[in-house]
Formats: C-alpha cells, structure tokens, sequence
C-alpha cells in the first residue's frame, strides 16, 4: 500500500509498529514523532522511521494513517489535537492504549468531524522500553483487538488491518466495555496484586530482614509484573477504575472464603481451592500469547566459580541465540546455584536449552 502513515509515541510499541509497517508496505512513508525528540532521532538512525516531524500538526498533515502509541492520558490530549486539525479526509486514527472506553468516548470529537478513529490494543510486550528495543516480529500470533464503534465502515476496519498485516498479530473485533472488562481480569487487575504482594513483603522486612534474600527467587518471578512503568499503571487504573473497583470487591469476597476455610481448619474446602486453580490454569494454552508478555525462561544448575556466567553466555553467543535477562537466584546454599536465562521467544528457549545441554553437563529444566 502506498501513503503516510504517522506515528505518534516512539517506544517499543510504536517503533515496533513503524517496522511492521515498513516490512510489508515498502512503498509507504513512515513519519514518527516523540515528545523525547532524542527518541525520534534515534528511530530515525535505526532506520525505524523514514521521517521525524518536529510537531503533531507537522506529521499529521496528508497523513492516510495515524497510529497513537502513548500512554492513556496523553493519547486522549493527542485527541484533542487531531480534533483541530485539518486531517486529509480518508484518514484512519487509531491508538495502541490498554484502555478503550475511555479513548472512544474522546474520539468522538474526530468523528463529529468525520474522521474514522478505530481503537486498538496490541497484547504484546518485552523486557526492554523504547525504540532501540523495537521488533518487527515482537506482535507475531499475538492478540490484536480492534474496537471500532458500531458506525464504523466495515472497510475502514478491512483497510487497517490491512496496513497492520505486517504485525501478523491475530486481530479480534470486541466492544470497547467488553475490552476493558477482560484486559482488567487478566492484566490490569493482576498487577495490582502484584504490587501488593510487594508492599506486603516490604512492609515485613523490617522485622524479617530475610525476606529480601528469600524473594530473590520465585516470589521475584510471579511478581514480575509489578516492575512495570508506575506512570503507565496509574493512568490505567485510572481509565479502568471501574471494572478494576468491582474486581477489588469480588477478590475481597474470595480472600474472606479463604479466610473462613483456614478459621474452619476445613481441608477439604482448601484442597479443593487449589484443585480449581490447578486445573483452570493447567488447561490455558501454553502457545499463545495473551494480555500479560511471556517471558520464556530457562533455568541451569551450574557450579559457584568465577566466569560461569560468560561462559554460558559465550556459548549461545556462538549460536546467535539472544538473551533478554539474566540471573542468579540467591536462595540456594550447596555448591550447585540456579542461572536463570530469560528470552524473548519459546523457540528461543528451546535452542538455547539444546546449546547448553549439548556444550556442557549441566542440568537444565523449564518452567510452565
């Protein structure tokens, strides 16, 4: 397809989505603009973009489409500006937030101007933030919702999927108030509790000064999530106080069940809470990507000596596997430690697991 395509906001979704663009549409030009002009700079030298406009009037002028990658709040202000400009008339906005009700409701602005604006959420993420971080393939099998209003021509949704094709992301039509119940079920509301079970072990260290040591492992990798962009998840739960208010009221009904079996020394009703868990949890898809990144781990018993870590390193070096984390958990005492190496991908995992098995004796396992 040929035309201009501008996007708004350059960090690893944008300039993930700038890629994808110039993949499959090569006759595009692809214009970028960031508040960060250091950021915009830089997606230009990484040859992430074609242009970089100095301001949003600039980029969006004669633009066929406009892809909004900003944190929540500061889309709805890009909105606003939209609203006022005089945009070529075929022109398709969208946006890339975790929230829709909230952004659909301020895009009615461009609609009274008739602009089409069809609100989006690509379901993928990574370690790594900004534009050095960008993928062409970091959307691939993903989830890609689309919450267009119900007056929006069914071409105007044909003709973004269209120019986002190169994401090869799994695009679904849902209603925006159906968005963000599920998004606040499976992502927002998780990380809420994840920042909550910090707090509570932080609250604790100062009678239990080992419980930094001892959360070095697992309770460091299921609270994971909790070291996202404090920015970024104040304005969510802002935008999606709502659903995320009667969730809170639901998970305090489950946790005063549990409370009542523990009073009740019932075993059953306990064994059975985390039979439920088990099961529902044992039976979700293992490929497929969903509203929280995966992050694919491998984890290595290897021997406490100097050099270790550079020479498991040096080995999937060799083999051009990269690596997105790496770690030591801290918990064991024997002579034997636990490396954890984190990838991008599963089939990234999987090559470095045969690498490692293949050029040492160390045991190796995964996690599920």
């Amino acid at each position: 397809m040929k035309g201009r395509v501008f996007i708004i906001g350059l960090g690893l979704i944008g300039g993930s989505l700038a890629l994808c663009i110039k993949d499959k549409h090569r006759e595009a030009a692809v214009i970028g603009f960031d508040i960060h002009p250091e950021q915009s700079k830089l997606a230009k030298m990484l040859g992430v973009i074609d242009e970089a406009a100095e301001t949003v009037e600039e980029g969006a002028a004669g633009a066929d489409l406009i892809l909004i990658a900003t944190p929540v709040t500061e889309a709805e202000r890009i909105i606003d500006s939209l609203s006022q400009i005089n945009l070529n008339k075929d022109v398709i906005i969208s946006d890339a937030g975790s929230t829709k009700a909230e952004i659909m409701k301020k895009a009615a602005r461009l609609k009274e101007n008739g602009v089409t604006f069809i609100g989006g959420h690509p379901m993928a993420g990574s370690h790594k933030s900004g534009v050095a971080a960008a993928r062409s393939l970091l959307f691939e099998n993903a989830f890609y919702l689309l919450t267009p209003d119900k007056e929006t021509p069914v071409q105007d949704v044909e003709k973004l999927k269209s120019w986002l094709a190169g994401t090869r992301a799994k695009f679904l039509i849902i209603d925006p108030a159906q968005h963000d119940y599920l998004t606040g079920v499976i992502s927002h509301f998780p990380h809420i509790i994840a920042a909550s079970l910090v707090h509570q072990a932080d609250r604790t260290r100062d009678e239990e000064n080992l419980v930094p040591r001892l959360a070095a492992g697992g309770f460091r990798d299921i609270t994971r999530i909790a070291s996202s962009s404090p920015h970024m998840w104040r304005d969510i739960l802002l935008h999606n106080k709502d659903v995320l208010l009667e969730l809170l009221i639901e998970w305090k009904v489950e946790m005063d069940k549990v409370a009542q079996m523990l009073k009740a020394n019932d075993s059953e009703a306990i064994y059975q809470f985390f039979l439920k868990a088990k099961e529902f949890r044992d039976e979700l898809p293992q490929k497929e990507k969903g509203a929280i990144p995966a992050f694919y781990d491998l984890y290595v018993d290897v021997p406490d000596y100097p050099g270790i870590i550079s020479e498991i390193t040096g080995y999937l070096a060799e083999e051009k596997i990269s690596i997105t984390n790496i770690r030591i958990l801290e918990t064991r005492e024997e002579i034997y430690g636990v490396l954890v190496i984190s990838f991008q991908t599963d089939e990234d995992r999987q090559r470095a697991e045969v690498c490692i098995r293949h050029q040492t004796q160390y045991e190796t396992f995964t996690g599920s």
